[in-house]
C-alpha cells in the first residue's frame, strides 16, 4: 500500500529535488506540492522538467490536504516548520522536516544561535535525527512508532553531513585528543543558500569568485558539534564557491599519542570501510585518492 505524501516548500531547490525522489520512489504516492508564491501554477510550469511526469499543481502552505497525507516532508527555511509541526503530528502525519527547527536538542541552544524562540521544545525529545549512518537507531525507533500508527518527526541533519560523516568514524574510534580544535573548512555551492538570489549569490558576485562567509559564528556549527560529541571545540569555516550544487568538507583532527604512533593510513582507509560497510550513500576513497565536486 502506497504512502501518500506531500511537500511543503516544494518550490525550492530542496523541495524540487524532493519531488523527483518521490516520484521515483515505489512506495510514495505525491499528493499536495506547496508553494505560497507559486499557488495556482502547474508544477510543469515552473519545473519544466516535470511536463509529462506529474500534474500536480502547487498549494498554499496552509493547504488541508496536507493533514490527509500519510507524512509530509518540510523544505522550508528555520522557523517555518515549527509553525506547521505540532498541528501536523496532532492530525497523525509523520513529518521530515529538512529545516534546522528540531536538529538541535537543547532549545536554548538553538535561541542562542538562531535568534529566535522555539515554539515546541518538547518536541526535541522524541524526534529522530535523520542521518541514518550515524544515528540509525533513531530512525529505526520512528520506523516502528510509524509502523504501529503513531506519528513521528524527522529532523534531517543538512549542511553539517559531509562533516560529520567525515569525522564521525575517527571519533568513535577514539584516534580524537580530548583537547584541541577540530578545524572545518567547507565550500559548498551557491544553491545551498536557497532560490530566492541576494547580493551574494547573484551570478555577477558569486562567478569567479571564492570568499568565507559567518565566519566564527555559523549557525551549523553547534550542530556539527552535537553530532560528534566535541561540545566547543568546532572551528567551523564555511565558504561560498561558484558551483550549482555540491559541498567539499575538510575536516583537521588532532590526534590521540596513541593513534599517531599506531595508526597508518591503509588502517585508517580500512576503519573508514568497515564502518561504512553498506551504507549506500556513503563511499569511502582508496588511499591516495581525494573527494571532487
Amino acid at each position: 500500500m502506497s504512502l501518500k505524501v506531500g511537500i511543503v516548500g516544494a518550490a525550492g531547490y530542496a523541495g524540487a529535488e524532493l519531488i523527483r525522489l518521490v516520484l521515483g520512489h515505489p512506495e510514495f504516492e505525491l499528493v499536495a506540492i506547496t508553494s505560497n508564491a507559486d499557488a495556482g501554477q502547474p508544477l510543469s510550469a515552473v519545473y519544466p522538467s516535470f511536463t509529462g511526469v506529474s500534474d500536480l499543481v502547487f498549494t498554499t502552505h496552509d493547504a488541508p490536504e496536507l493533514k490527509n497525507c500519510d507524512a509530509v516532508f518540510l523544505a522550508v527555511p528555520h522557523t517555518a516548520a515549527m509553525a506547521q509541526v505540532p498541528a501536523l503530528l496532532a492530525a497523525g502525519v509523520s513529518c521530515i522536516d529538512l529545516s534546522a527547527d528540531y536538529r538541535l536538542s537543547d532549545p536554548a541552544t538553538f535561541e542562542a544561535w538562531y535568534a529566535a524562540e522555539h515554539t515546541s521544545p518538547e518536541l526535541l525529545k522524541t524526534r529522530a535525527f535523520g542521518l541514518p549512518e550515524l544515528f540509525c537507531q533513531d530512525l529505526e525507533t520512528a520506523a516502528s512508532n510509524h509502523a504501529a500508527g503513531r506519528p513521528v518527526l524527522v529532523a534531517c541533519a543538512g549542511y553539517p553531513t559531509a562533516t560529520s560523516l567525515a569525522a564521525a568514524p575517527a571519533v568513535r574510534a577514539g584516534w580524537v585528543a580530548e583537547n584541541g580544535p577540530v578545524i572545518v573548512d567547507a565550500i559548498s555551492g551557491v544553491t545551498g543558500a536557497g532560490k530566492s538570489c541576494n547580493a551574494r549569490t547573484h551570478f555577477c558576485s558569486a562567478d569567479e569568485n571564492l570568499e568565507a562567509y559567518g565566519v566564527g559564528k555559523h549557525r551549523h556549527t553547534p550542530e556539527i558539534e552535537q553530532i560528534l560529541g566535541l561540545t566547543d571545540r568546532v572551528v567551523f569555516t564555511p565558504h561560498l564557491a561558484p558551483l550549482k550544487r555540491g559541498l567539499l568538507s575538510t575536516v583537521t583532527l588532532p590526534l590521540t599519542p596513541q593513534a599517531i604512533d599506531s595508526l597508518t593510513l591503509e588502517d585508517v582507509v580500512d576503519y573508514y570501510k568497515q564502518f561504512y560497510a553498506g551504507r549506500t550513500f556513503v563511499r569511502v576513497l582508496d588511499a591516495g585518492q581525494q573527494p571532487k565536486t
